[in-house]
């Protein structure tokens, strides 16, 4: 299994130039799984499906309020479900955030028992979600903005509600809180995403990040992603052997 991040903000991302910049033929790709209806998450869908091929998957909820993922002949399906994608097993569930069906996903390879989980756009932590991040080995995180700077920023009040809502985004100090929770020795990375340009710095959310881990048994790295640049690739470490009990 290896993790890329093609950039990671809120004015979308120019995927096929990116993967080109890595040696990644767009054609290769199998599939695309959509989060949500949040143009910033799905344009170009319906152009990349019918150019290169790609098959792709996004919510029920995503397809019915989104005419551009609708056109690019989207397989529906219900938050919950898991998919099989390759290898890969994509386990998904229900977050919360300002869309009609949005997912957290946690991708497990078959083969390897790698497991990458992808959690942004959500406003607050949930027991489904926080139960699919546990036993990871990757975990991209949104740490969107600090609260302070969120506060005394340039955006107007209702934005700053919408932003700081149960549905709007993790700010720093909820990220660190969450990153605590998932926290073990076998968790290699965690891949701070969607970071503000106007509310936060890279800087502030690896340190927020770094202080709640000190006490805990994470021995991996904290990466900000940035959102004009790829990243990566990220690779799970050697997975614990399982000791097998014998009951007498």
């Amino acid at each position: 299994m290896k993790l890329w991040v093609l950039g990671s903000g809120s004015r979308g991302n120019a995927v096929v130039e990116r993967l080109a910049s890595i040696d990644i033929a767009p054609e290769s790709i199998e599939a695309l799984l959509i989060t949500h209806e949040h143009k910033d998450h799905m344009r170009g869908a319906r152009v990349c499906a019918e150019k290169y091929g790609w098959k792709v998957y996004a919510t029920a909820g995503t397809v019915v309020l989104s005419r551009d993922v609708n056109l690019s002949g989207a397989k529906p399906f219900r938050a919950g479900t898991v998919l099989q994608l390759g290898d890969l097993d994509v386990s998904t569930v229900k977050a919360p955030h300002d869309a009609a069906e949005h997912i957290v996903v946690v991708a497990t390879s078959r083969t390897t028992g790698a497991r990458a989980g992808i959690a942004y756009d959500l406003g607050c932590i949930t027991d489904p979600v926080l139960e699919m991040l546990t036993d990871l080995d990757l975990l991209v995180l949104e740490a969107n903005h600090d609260e302070e700077m969120l506060r005394l920023g340039p955006y107007p009040p209702v934005l700053q509600k919408r932003i700081a809502s149960r549905k709007g985004h993790l700010s720093n100090r909820v990220a660190s809180k969450i990153a605590k929770k998932v926290a073990h020795k076998s968790l290699k990375h965690i891949i701070l995403a969607h970071i503000s340009e106007v509310c936060n710095t890279p800087e502030l959310a690896i340190q927020a990040v770094s202080e709640a881990m000190h006490p805990s048994r994470f021995r991996g790295t904290i990466t900000a992603a940035p959102q004009d640049a790829v990243i990566g690739p990220f690779l799970p470490g050697p997975r614990p052997a399982k000791q097998l009990e014998l009951s007498l």
